[in-house]
């Protein structure tokens, strides 16, 4: 299997922190995709991903697989344990319902933020709104202050154990840093958590 990534993104680091929390990141080929040289765009890349994503997954026998969550998805199931996704009913809804959560409240609001603010994001999001960014940042802010009072309960973001919903929460903020925000040095137990997180062997 080869998996196309850009190391320190988001999306690409969400599959790789998979693989690495089932012990499993030497069982794919790495091949460094460069996203700020558009090394995405190019015809040769297209071929693996259509849409330019990144990352992107090719299995052995050829198959494509896109989006960082049905990788991870692929992932779960060739390689059951240790469980990230849920192990019943009831944990797989809530470890989807927070890693969801997660993902579009926090994760896309932030990523509206860096791409409508960031110089660096002008030649790939034309044009920037500063509108746009306004609103993400807000958002943003509330999702990480609605995650921290959750956190005052639970130790885990979801089910009471390590997901893959932490995974994304550790990858987000952890993006927060292009925009000089630190949201876990902000809330008590979203930091709490986030050193949790650094524990098991993450980057930070």
């Amino acid at each position: 299997m080869k998996l196309y990534h850009t190391p320190n993104a988001p999306n690409p680091d969400r599959v790789t922190f998979f693989l690495r929390a089932k012990g499993k990141l030497d069982a794919v080929e790495l091949e460094e995709v460069s996203i700020m040289k558009q090394e995405h765009k190019t015809k040769e890349y297209r071929d693996v991903s259509p849409f330019a994503q990144v990352p992107a997954l090719v299995l052995d026998d050829g198959t494509k697989i896109t989006e960082s969550r049905a990788i991870c998805t692929y992932f779960e199931n060739l390689f059951p344990e240790p469980n990230l996704m849920g192990s019943d009913a009831k944990e797989k809804a809530l470890i989807e319902m927070w890693d969801r959560r997660v993902e579009m409240m926090f994760f896309v609001q932030f990523a509206t933020w860096f791409r409508n603010a960031h110089e660096m994001m002008a030649p790939l999001e034309v044009p920037q709104s500063a509108e746009s960014a306004a609103k993400g940042e807000k958002a943003a802010r509330k999702m990480a202050q609605r995650i921290d009072k959750h956190l005052a309960q639970h130790e885990f973001l979801a089910a009471d154990r390590f997901s893959i919903a932490d995974i994304t929460l550790f990858i987000t903020c952890g993006f927060c840093r292009v925009m000089k925000w630190a949201p876990h040095k902000e809330h008590e137990n979203l930091g709490r958590w986030y050193d949790a997180m650094k524990v098991r062997g993450f980057a930070s």
